[in-house]
């Protein structure tokens, strides 16, 4: 795919959709952090369930440590593995009180050392708390980035590096939103609706699907 096919799809995404954000639900960056972490394996809607009561009660680090572990699996079990969720977020909210004075580190190095955060958490933060170009590469974007020719490769690392190198500039920090969307809603992974997809002239999937008929 050339560069000029690029910036066709990144402006009509950014014309559908000038703001992007993600789906999880939160008002801090620690929050976000939360949300993440515990989004891995789990849909962003359960995680929203689940957090609108933790939150309520629980939005600090020393607030989320003072539930304990069974006060805090109380909370999140409608989450999958919410038990080691529930023991990395507890030792992510120590290492932030005693490392970083209760604020979450907005560099990629203090992130990953944090206990359940790994370099797509880290992307996530650093993109959509602290507005850094980031690439956080999952299912979706891996998928979407492979089938439309946008940025191919074998691994998420491999994805993610061709994203930061191909996507142009201008598109670099909402590019990874606008992709998971897209993936989701629309280029999903058993079928992709290619007939009400906006980016269909430059996507260079071969096996395009038609419309369902009418009956």
């Amino acid at each position: 795919m050339n560069r000029e096919k690029r910036i066709r799809i990144f402006s009509r995404l950014r014309s559908e959709n000038p703001h992007p954000t993600t789906e999880l639900e939160y008002s801090t960056p620690f929050e976000l952090l939360v949300a993440v972490l515990l989004s891995a394996q789990a849909t962003d809607r359960s995680v929203n369930i689940a957090t609108r009561k933790l939150f309520a009660v629980a939005r600090t680090p020393a607030s989320i440590l003072a539930l304990g572990e069974a006060g805090l699996c109380e909370f999140i079990r409608t989450i999958g593995l919410y038990r080691s969720k529930a023991r990395h977020l507890l030792q992510t909210c120590a290492l932030l009180i005693e490392q970083h004075g209760g604020e979450v580190p907005a560099n990629r190095e203090s992130l990953e050392a944090l206990p359940g955060v790994g370099r797509k958490t880290a992307n996530v933060v650093l993109n959509t708390a602290f507005g850094q170009p980031t690439m956080a590469v999952d299912t979706h974007i891996f998928r979407v980035s492979n089938r439309t020719g946008i940025a191919p490769g074998r691994t998420p690392l491999e994805v993610e590096n061709r994203l930061v190198k191909l996507v142009p500039e201008a598109f670099q920090q909402d590019a990874h939103h606008w992709l998971i969307l897209h993936g989701r809603y629309v280029c999903k992974a058993r079928k992709p609706e290619c007939w009400r997809c906006l980016i269909r002239d430059d996507c260079e999937f071969r096996r395009k699907t038609p419309a369902p008929t009418q009956t």
